[in-house]
């Protein structure tokens, strides 16, 4: 009897299960559209807290069915704000409204230590996100950004294995450091090149001292925050992107064949050579290219959550093949994010890991290879006919461009690994608290091998070809091969706890962050050998130990820089607070206290405030009644930041060294003495930013721009000046003194044109300009007057011939050189002596005058999109107007009497042999290096609603570098401007390519 009452209540209660859970279900149906009421396709619609939810129709229709009357859902599409809202009841006529996030006053910007709308910024900060960012066989930060933020100067070469030059609002500094200081999810000083360009979300770019001063000694020179992809909880996604590509130089400089060369000589009485004249009609150019580089990229992601928890993974694999013969770039990226909530979602833990393997084949001698392939004449044949490489060895610096890849290996391994725990805690009040821990660790092993076939080089005359502004040195290969080989590590240990307070008081809107960070660095905590003679040539670098290099008479084991090792400290104290008045008036400060080991005693410690105004003027009363302006906002700051950037450990500190040798009673004896002389008085410079901007959206966001007007000073520069021994004995001291000015302009416009239910366009612009000058360049210590001259190619005939100056009023990157006045009766280059005279035998460094400066004056990003029906087309153009390059590769190979012994210019072709001045470095040589270039366009093709398994599908074509227009002789105009001697274009440029690629991108 009880068992059948037993079976009786359990049936009840299941019927009654079932039908409270029946009666629980609830049907949803509705359309989704965008802010111009256009259906939108392939948006998801997802339960909130579930994995339950379809996708949107060709008419943006759906229809679902959710677990209860009150459920919500999320509404998302690609390119659009999400939009979450609360069910109150069955609803079959839902019309869901997704703003677009291009023109969203609400978009989440990044900053220091926090999140903030963009209509309630009071600083000048560019967002970029990840579809509006380059397209291409890019691997590098800088290269995506190229182009699409004002004020940021970046440069590139078709080097897979060299990062993009960055400059922001021009250069601050003399120092080596120039770039932005990265932040990559909330951790200061990350290594860029470790993040995956798929994995990026978005990027802000923080320009002025009121938006970066937060980052106090490290900010000078801007700072980019790099905000990665995360998991939703309200969703699961698994997405694939890959691209194929392949590459082809652009553009070659124009040599002379065998046949021109020939003619050129017999015209002017010059014979060649038996020992180069082998009957061939090389293209050296040609020779040490691939014909076509191939690269490939593989990115897979998976993210998702649940109730409390959200997780993203990705691994990602790239790989590109330099256009020169042996250069390779290959890496591999693997990245974790965790996040879980605990105790009513009050507090959040998050676990991120991200591990990078990097491997780069360098090409043996690269600026080597560049130079010898362009210098070596045609008539000569890349092998003799029993197979060996034709050397001719009694000819200075003469060397087989071919054999010095083939014999040589150059190549770095990294493996960068990083790590950081964060805690978020909601406290009451309006109070959070935050803490980051993150630890990163950065090993590099580095192996060079060059075998027997290098020690028939001479190496009285075997000079390497370093970038500007290092001049050449002699290089020796040993005997019977040699090696080097080094590992060293970087570590940074990161600790940041910071208080954020968040209250709303009616009108009144307060944010606050108070906070505290602790950094230590130990950097080439390691070794590094050399050695010489083996016994084999198939060994590499790999074992060093089966040398010989005891019985080399004078070889010296090369075991590194003695300052390798460093350890360096940093404490912070920093502070921001923020206040809105009714929306209309916004008042932001900060500062910052610094404390870094790597300055002198006296000046260890450094203050960098900041303070910045808003006033949305779009909100006042008389406002109210217009429709042109939807965002009309006022800005200006002012701020302070520092560089601690480029200065080791020992920098201020006292170093003895060896110091050479001396005769004493029969014997050369080996001296020791002072090396680097203290400065216990060195501190951080200090760049100081005004800042005026201008914000405005019309027409319902048809049209956005925004203007910022700044100006920006550099005190107490550092440099390494030349003083008097009798005040410091070894002849320099490293110490502040100088003074930087950048002005200039920044505007960005944005517009859409056009948008019906099939067709779109948008388009943005940038442009910017920007003032450079060295106000003083003096410090009391200093000897040298105003200037100092530098960059010293050391071509042929052009011994102690410098090409730039730093010298005070003049902008870095100021061409000092020769004046060139054409040609003499005698058909001789002439040039303008100091008192303005016609010479022909002018004198390096006395006269020479100011011909024009490396720095551009106007800077140009435009991109336009075009969308029909299911098919994009992005097409980006950029350009830079008004600076100047010195050519100094076409000057090199502008010697018409030396054309039986190295190869020249086809536009030599009319210069006599007899005019020994045709080459010398001059105005001459001084070109416009403005242009415009169709950087990159992109066609591609989205497939919409699949099946229930594939998301969405997009299929895309993408071409880079389709072609330049400009005046420019040499290769590419796109020559180096960042480090200290910019637009030097010196036999040593690694060519552009123009690349195609064809990929795909499916979400699951």
């Amino acid at each position: 009897m009880k068992k059948t009452k037993f079976k009786l209540l359990t049936l009840f209660f299941l019927i009654a299960f079932s039908i409270n859970s029946w009666a629980q279900k609830t049907q949803v149906s509705g359309k989704v559209v965008d802010d111009q009421n256009m259906p939108l396709p392939g948006a998801n619609v997802l339960e909130s807290g579930t994995k339950n939810g379809v996708v949107t129709d060709l008419d943006g229709k759906f229809k679902m069915e959710v677990s209860n009357p009150n459920a919500g859902i999320v509404v998302s599409y690609v390119g659009f704000a999400d939009q979450s809202l609360k069910l109150s009841g069955s609803k079959t006529d839902l019309t869901i409204k997704l703003a677009s996030g291009a023109n969203d006053l609400e978009q989440v910007v990044v900053v220091g230590y926090g999140k903030g709308s963009r209509k309630n910024l009071t600083t000048s900060v560019t967002s970029i996100k990840a579809d509006e960012m380059n397209r291409g066989a890019l691997s590098d930060v800088g290269q995506l950004l190229q182009g699409k933020v004002a004020g940021l100067n970046i440069s590139s070469s078709g080097d897979p294995t060299r990062t993009a030059s960055v400059v922001m609002r021009g250069v601050s500094t003399l120092n080596s450091s120039q770039g932005p200081f990265y932040v990559v999810d909330g951790i200061p000083g990350v290594d860029i090149s470790m993040i995956s360009p798929d994995d990026i979300a978005t990027i802000d770019v923080l320009k002025d001292a009121a938006a970066t001063a937060i980052y106090g000694n490290r900010a000078a020179n801007g700072v980019i925050m790099v905000t990665t992809k995360k998991g939703s909880k309200e969703r699961t996604q698994i997405s694939y992107n890959s691209y194929f590509g392949v590459e082809n130089v652009s553009n070659q400089l124009d040599m002379m064949n065998a046949t021109q060369l020939r003619a050129f000589t017999t015209k002017n009485n010059l014979n060649f050579t038996p020992e180069n004249d082998k009957g061939a009609d090389t293209n050296w150019q040609k020779e040490i290219l691939r014909s076509g580089a191939l690269s490939s990229s593989h990115n897979l992601a998976i993210s998702g959550g649940g109730e409390k928890s959200s997780y993203s993974a990705s691994l990602t694999s790239i790989k590109r093949e330099g256009i020169l013969k042996k250069s390779d770039f290959g890496r591999v990226i693997a990245r974790l994010s965790v996040e879980q909530y605990a105790f009513d979602d009050k507090v959040k833990f998050g676990l991120n890991v991200t591990n990078s393997t990097s491997k780069y084949e360098n090409v043996p001698q690269r600026n080597s290879v560049l130079m010898q392939s362009i210098n070596h004449l045609p008539i000569s044949p890349v092998r003799n006919e029993d197979g060996t490489f034709f050397e001719n060895f009694t000819s200075t610096g003469y060397f087989n461009p071919v054999a010095l890849i083939e014999h040589g290996t150059d190549e770095t391994k990294t493996n960068n690994l990083i790590g950081n725990f964060t805690a978020e805690v909601k406290l009451p009040f309006g109070f959070t608290y935050n803490l980051n821990v993150a630890h990163q660790k950065l090993s590099t092993s580095h192996g060079e091998f060059y075998d027997s076939y290098y020690s028939q080089y001479n190496s009285a005359n075997f000079y390497n070809n370093p970038d500007p502004p290092l001049t050449k040195s002699l290089v020796n290969f040993g005997v019977n091969g040699s090696a080097l080989r080094n590992y060293y590590e970087n570590t940074n240990n990161i600790i940041e706890s910071f208080l954020n307070w968040d209250k709303d008081l009616g009108n009144h809107k307060i944010k606050a962050v108070l906070g505290y960070s602790w950094q230590e660095n130990i950097l080439g905590d390691g070794f590094q050998a050399t050695t010489t003679n083996f016994p084999v040539d198939n060994v590499g670098y790999n074992n060093l130990a089966l040398s010989n290099y005891t019985s080399v008479n004078g070889y010296v084991v090369n075991f590194g820089d003695s300052k390798a090792y460093q350890k360096t400290r940093l404490i912070s104290q920093f502070a921001r607070f923020n206040y809105n008045y009714n929306d209309k008036y916004l008042l932001q400060g900060t500062v910052r206290r610094d404390g870094g080991s790597v300055f002198g005693v006296n000046n260890r410690w450094g203050y960098f405030p900041s303070v910045g105004g808003a006033w949305r003027i779009d909100k006042e009363n008389f406002m109210q009644n217009q429709s042109i302006f939807s965002d009309l906002k006022l800005r200006a700051s002012y701020g302070v930041t520092g560089n601690s950037s480029g200065f080791n450990a020992y920098t201020a500190q006292f170093i003895s060294g060896s110091d050479g040798t001396f005769y004493y009673n029969g014997q050369q004896i080996g001296s020791y003495g002072p090396t680097q002389a203290a400065n216990p008085d060195l501190k951080w410079e200090k760049t100081a930013t005004t800042n005026l901007g201008l914000d405005m959206s019309l027409l319902n966001g048809v049209i956005t721009a925004s203007v910022d007007v700044y100006d920006k000073k550099t005190t107490d520069m550092i440099f390494n000046y030349q003083v008097n021994p009798v005040l410091v004995p070894v002849g320099s001291i490293v110490a502040n003194g100088g003074i930087m000015s950048n002005k200039g302009i920044e505007i960005a416009l944005g517009a859409t044109p056009v948008k019906t239910a099939n067709f779109s366009w948008s388009t943005n612009l940038n442009l910017a300009s920007n003032k450079n000058k060295i106000v003083k360049l003096t410090n009391p210590f200093f000897i040298g007057g105003d200037s100092i001259r530098r960059v010293q190619p050391d071509g042929g005939g052009q011994t102690g011939a410098t090409l730039q100056i730093l010298k005070e009023g003049k902008p870095l990157g100021q061409f000092f050189t020769l004046d060139y006045a054409g040609k003499n009766a005698d058909g001789v280059s002439q040039y303008y002596d100091k008192d303005g005279n016609l010479t022909t035998t002018p004198l390096n460094g006395v006269d020479y005058h100011y011909k024009g400066n490396a720095q551009p004056k106007v800077l140009m990003g435009w991109s336009n999109t075009f969308q029909y029906k299911n098919f994009d087309l992005n097409v980006f153009f950029r350009g830079v107007f008004g600076n100047k390059i010195f050519n100094a590769t076409r000057a090199d190979l502008f010697r018409p009497s030396t054309a039986m012994t190295t190869n020249i210019l086809v536009d030599v072709e009319n210069e006599s042999p007899n005019d020994l001045n045709s080459y010398r470095y001059s105005s001459r040589f001084i070109e416009d290096g403005s242009y415009i270039r169709l950087d990159n366009a992109t066609l591609g093709y989205n497939f919409k609603n699949i099946n229930k398994f594939v998301k969405s599908l997009r299929m895309y074509t993408t071409v880079n570098n389709l072609f330049v227009i400009t005046k420019y002789s040499g290769i590419d105009p796109e020559v180096e401007q960042g480090g200290t001697a910019p637009g030097v274009d010196s036999n040593n440029f690694y060519p552009k390519t123009r690349s195609f690629l064809l990929g795909f991108n499916v979400v699951f």
